[in-house]
């Protein structure tokens, strides 16, 4: 592969013409962790993975890749069916689908995230924080289409991150109405600082769940992730994320969610340069190109558009296809050699 600029050449140029970083992660960023690991994305491909014909048959009926929209749909047939005395063995058939979609979802989750991945050390941990921290400490974004937890882990785990990583998520006080009592707070809830947001999911992670009234999210608490993420799937609700589709599908799921549609405004609305990590641009990420196009509009005021955007490529092949699809941009597209991004070591 022809010489490329360095990471480190791309992050000065930008502090030379005094341009806001902003930082878009595929899942490259989890395969530097760790490639044995999550070379292969289990959850993404979770639904066509189901070697059951009927549920195939519900994703295709309801015409949606939107795993909660079928858990929903099933659970609120049962009901129905309760409603109206129908055939106890056609409920418990439906029950039991819906059982099967959901230990398949939390298969996919435990073949993503083998038990040493929550062992990150301090000194990994640190240098990830350290290829953060730029972005946040100059105004910029950070925007990750990954469904781990590995993110997770580095933002809670480093003082270096402290302040800096801001999620829209915060805690609500409920009992305000008795100042002279020990204060009672709600679990982390999408929303108190949803101002400040600089940190944003675009597909969804583990860690997020639609409660139906309100955004939540899952905190470490001394028990395994896992086992948490179990429990509230018992309790029906459900992880957001982005599971497999073409551009319109996830974009169509994207919109029916306030919290991913919140986190794709903001790609929308990004501001002075994008650099990407791991991302591939593959042939269903359109609606990512759509966002940063929306970004770079002429439309837009002169100091607040997405002037450029950087890509790291790996090899030839990346880079001749980053060069085929130059076209779909409509801002200033440049490669840099992503091998030399060192996040964990």
């Amino acid at each position: 592969m022809k010489k490329l600029q360095s990471y480190d050449d791309v992050m000065s140029s930008l502090v030379r013409k005094k341009r806001i970083p902003n930082l878009l992660l595929g899942n490259g960023f989890s395969m530097a962790y760790d490639p044995k690991i999550f070379s292969y994305n289990a959850l993404y491909n979770f639904i066509g993975k189901i070697n059951d014909p009927i549920l195939k048959a519900l994703f295709e009926v309801t015409k949606t890749q939107n795993f909660e929209v079928v858990m929903q749909q099933l659970d609120a047939t049962c009901r129905l069916l309760e409603v109206f005395a129908t055939d106890q063995g056609l409920i418990e058939q439906i029950e039991s689908k819906r059982q099967t979609l959901e230990n398949s979802l939390v298969d996919a989750v435990q073949s993503m995230h083998p038990e040493h991945v929550f062992k990150i050390n301090e000194s990994e941990r640190r240098k990830c924080a350290d290829f953060l921290s730029p972005y946040l400490e100059q105004g910029g974004h950070v925007f990750s289409t990954n469904y781990d937890l590995l993110l997770y882990w580095v933002e809670v785990g480093s003082k270096e991150l402290d302040g800096k990583c801001i999620d829209g998520f915060g805690k609500d006080r409920l009992n305000e109405d008795e100042p002279h009592e020990d204060p009672v707070y709600s679990e982390l809830i999408w929303g108190p600082n949803r101002s400040q947001q600089n940190t944003h999911h675009l597909h969804g992670t583990l860690s997020i769940f639609d409660k139906g009234v309100k955004i939540v999210k899952e905190t470490y608490d001394g028990s395994w992730l896992l086992d948490n993420i179990r429990d509230r799937m018992k309790n029906k609700q459900y992880p957001v994320f982005v599971a497999s589709g073409n551009a319109d599908d996830k974009l169509n799921v994207i919109k029916h969610n306030p919290y991913l549609t919140a986190c794709y405004d903001a790609l929308c609305n990004a501001k002075g340069s994008l650099i990407t990590f791991g991302f591939s641009f593959g042939d269903s990420d359109d609606h990512i190109i759509d966002a940063i196009n929306l970004a770079c509009s002429k439309k837009r005021h002169h100091y607040e558009k997405l002037w450029s955007v950087y890509i790291g490529v790996y090899d030839d092949t990346a880079k001749q296809h980053i060069e085929s699809i130059k076209h779909k941009f409509q801002c200033k597209v440049n490669l840099f050699d992503a091998k030399t991004v060192n996040i964990w070591r």
